[in-house]
This record gives C-alpha cells, sequence and structure tokens, in this order.
C-alpha cells in the first residue's frame, strides 16, 4: 500500500509532474555490456530492491510518522499538527502537503466512498485550518487528474481553484495554495497573461521556490501550453537569477528532460553541449544548495538518469551514494515500478564503474 501512495503523492512530481509516456533510449552501450556482471550493488552498502521506500525522494521520518499514524487511526490532527508545525514558506510544507494528499486519493481510489475519510473529517472540523484547505485543493486536482477526458474534469479543478482561494484567504503568506493552483491552471488552460499574473503571486511569497518552478515550467512545455523554446527560456532565466544555495540551477536539467526525444538512436547525445551545460547546472547546484534542502533528493535522481546515459560513471555513483534507499522521484515515478526503474540504472552505473576499474573499496565516501 505504501508503494502506491507515493505514486500518486509525488516531486517534482503528482498533479505538479505529470507523467509523459516513458522514454524508450538507451543508456550507454558499455554499460549494458557490463550490467549482468556486474558486482552485487550491496557491496557499495546500497538498499536491496524490495527495500527501497518508494514514498519520498528522500527520509522525512516526520511526515511518515505522521502520515503511518493518520493511516492506522484515520484520525487527522497527526497530519494537521505536522503542517501546522512546518514553516509555511518552506519548500518541506509544499511537499507535506502534496504527499499527504495523495495518501488521500489512494486511498479513495481502493475503497470508494469510504477512503480518505480522514481528510473529510479534518476539513469539516477545522473549517479555518489552512493545512486542511491547501491538502483538500491538492487532493481534487489529483482527483480531477486521474482521468482528464471525464465529464467531470473541469468541475472539479474549478472546485479546486475555490478551495486554493479559500486557503490563500487562511493564509496569506503561504505560496502553497497559488502552487497548487499552477497544476489547475494547466488542467483549465489558463491564457498565458492569467498564468503570468498567477505566477506573480507566487514568486511575490516565494520566489526563488524550486517546487514552484518545477510546476510552472510544465505550463510552459511542449506538452501543455508553451513549447521547447519557452520552457528552455523559463528554466534559463530562473537559473541565471538564481541567488546563492538555490537549487534554481538544475533547472533546465528538468526541461532538457521534458523535451528528449521518444526514440533516440543518437548514442551521443547525452554527451551534447546542451545536455552537458544542463547537467554542469544541476551538479552545482546540488554542490552549493545546503545538504537538507528538501528538493535537492529530486535533482540527484535525475542527475543519476543522466549521468549513467552520458556515460559519467563516477559521478553516478557521488549521486547514488546521496539518494539509495528512497526512489520516489522523477524519472523512477513516471515508470510502472519505480524501483525497477531506479536499480536498472543502479546497475548500470556500477557496471560502468567497474568497467573502468572502480571497486567499492576505491569509491570515495
Amino acid at each position: 500500500m505504501e508503494y502506491l501512495i507515493f505514486l500518486i503523492a509525488i516531486v517534482m512530481i503528482g498533479g505538479v509532474l505529470i507523467v509523459p509516456a516513458v522514454r524508450r533510449m538507451r543508456g550507454g552501450s558499455e554499460a549494458t555490456r557490463g550490467a549482468v556482471l556486474a558486482t552485487d550493488p550491496g557491496a557499495y552498502g546500497f538498499v536491496p530492491r524490495d527495500q527501497l521506500d518508494v514514498r519520498l525522494p528522500g527520509p522525512d521520518r516526520e511526515l511518515i510518522e505522521a502520515l503511518e499514524e493518520v493511516q492506522r487511526t484515520q484520525d487527522w490532527q497527526p497530519a494537521a499538527r505536522l503542517l501546522a508545525l512546518t514553516d509555511a514558506s518552506s519548500e518541506l510544507r509544499w511537499q507535506r502537503v502534496q504527499t499527504l494528499a495523495g495518501a488521500a486519493a489512494f486511498e479513495l481510489a481502493q475503497a470508494p466512498g469510504q477512503g480518505g475519510m480522514w481528510l473529510r473529517t479534518w476539513r469539516v472540523a477545522t473549517p479555518e485550518d489552512p493545512g486542511a484547505a491547501a491538502v483538500h485543493a491538492e487532493f481534487l486536482v489529483r482527483q480531477a487528474l486521474r482521468d482528464p477526458s471525464s465529464d467531470d474534469f473541469r468541475m472539479i479543478l474549478e472546485e479546486a481553484r475555490t478551495v486554493c482561494a479559500e486557503a490563500a484567504r487562511l493564509a496569506p503568506g503561504d505560496p502553497v495554495p497559488y502552487i497548487i493552483e499552477l497544476g489547475i491552471a494547466r488542467g483549465l488552460a489558463y491564457r498565458q497573461a492569467d498564468f503570468e499574473e498567477l505566477w506573480s503571486k507566487v514568486t511575490e511569497r516565494a520566489p526563488h521556490h524550486m517546487g514552484a518552478h518545477l510546476a510552472a515550467l510544465h505550463y510552459w512545455c511542449e506538452k501543455w501550453h508553451g513549447s521547447q523554446d519557452l520552457a528552455d527560456a523559463f528554466s534559463h532565466a530562473a537559473a541565471g537569477s538564481a541567488p546563492a544555495k538555490s537549487l534554481l540551477p538544475a533547472l533546465p536539467l528538468f526541461a532538457v528532460f521534458e523535451h528528449l526525444p521518444e526514440a533516440n538512436l543518437v548514442r551521443t547525445l547525452y554527451q551534447s553541449a546542451v545536455v552537458t551545460r544542463a547537467i554542469e547546472g544541476a551538479l552545482f547546484a546540488v554542490r552549493e544548495a545546503p545538504a537538507d534542502h528538501p528538493v535537492q533528493p529530486h535533482v540527484r535522481h535525475l542527475l543519476v538518469w543522466f549521468l549513467v546515459r552520458a556515460e559519467r560513471y563516477a559521478e553516478a555513483m557521488e549521486q547514488l551514494r546521496h539518494v539509495d534507499g528512497h526512489v520516489g522521484a522523477i524519472p523512477w515515478s513516471y515508470g510502472t515500478d519505480p524501483a525497477a526503474e531506479y536499480t536498472v540504472y543502479r546497475a548500470l552505473a556500477v557496471a560502468g564503474w567497474e568497467g573502468r576499474g572502480g571497486t567499492p573499496a576505491t569509491l570515495p565516501r
């Protein structure tokens, strides 16, 4: 159950990062040939596949404890306490709202009419709680996006927009209701001028919020209401104006990922100047950002994917050392089995590392 909960709840992710078709490009040929011969990843201290946590991109013990208590007891109060103690302006609050909403959405899908009752009880019991309103709004967005072809799609998103307005009224300085509305804007096809007006409300409150930029990026992508040029312009403008210790220099890598061809026969694509610049920006971001930045694991997971394909195995192994154990992130969550997706790339990284003479003993710690 925990596995599926986070598939719905996920960053760069859920209502924020909508799943495209799974890409079918090959990884580095050297690693592919050696994968079956690679040393057991356990020799590097990596977590066995069946023990990988697919709920989150990185650890958040307080969130997991609160969520498990809510699911066990159907009492909403642990969730309410957690959000009340989470800084409204922090990226951590945004991620926790998403995860709680995703859990409620999954429970309802598993038990129609009954699942996720704790969220409905929470909203009724504390109608002035901004945390409850934010989780409810994100929950509605997820309900709508389960089936965009449904006759109820627009109606549910309109309701979500109303709840977002309630959440914003209850916590005027909180950017989360406006970040949630970015997903509504994609679904309801806001005009660019209206989207930019909404975006200004986000940036007034949290100008360098990485999660908000990931959410906004998708509006500008070709698969929604923009183009590759618009997405690139948005991501590079954000990266260029980023303050010190920000993750925003990694945003162009996400833009590149969203516009990769579905099929690629050019082996050097991942060593091209465009991809290399995006990788270097992301590597710079994770080196400079605080180690406990809640969105940093999302960047590291995407770096693993690109670095393996670029046959930069030593650098991929370095990223794996930081994120191994949690796999609830792009790109693994785009597949039906994130743990399997992740372990394939982990094995390729190990194979490539060993193919160039690396061993568990020589891997930097």
